[in-house]
């Protein structure tokens, strides 16, 4: 079993969960961060410090949001790595308690 980045991290893109993670699982979108599940080691050491509560175990992701376990397992083989915390996006603090933003995630690669 894997954790999944869901919804609420779309436009935020907090990396506390990055800094914390001991295998280096996260990988960076332009707007949204993912997690392979087959690096994930399912620790549980990223759920408790998003600031967004975005990570869930793939056991307890809402239904709501059941399609991010496909999109954090595509994705994380397209986007590069994160293995180190950087600063929130500019509008994290707008976006950090908004609803149904799936429509605002960019596909797109990281490029911080």
């Amino acid at each position: 079993m894997a954790y999944v980045v869901a919804e609420p991290c779309i436009k935020c893109k907090y990396t506390d969960c990055v800094e914390v993670c001991p295998v280096n699982c996260f990988y960076e979108g332009a707007n949204f961060l993912v997690i392979h599940p087959d690096e994930c080691i399912d620790c549980g050491a990223c759920e408790p410090v998003c600031p967004t509560k975005a990570i869930y175990p793939e056991t307890e992701l809402p239904d709501k949001w059941k399609e991010y376990k496909t999109l954090n397992a595509e994705l994380s083989s397209k986007w590069p790595n994160l293995a180190e915390k950087l600063a929130e996006l500019p509008e994290a603090d707008e976006f950090k308690d908004k609803k149904d933003k799936r429509g605002m995630l960019e596909m797109s690669p990281g490029k911080r």
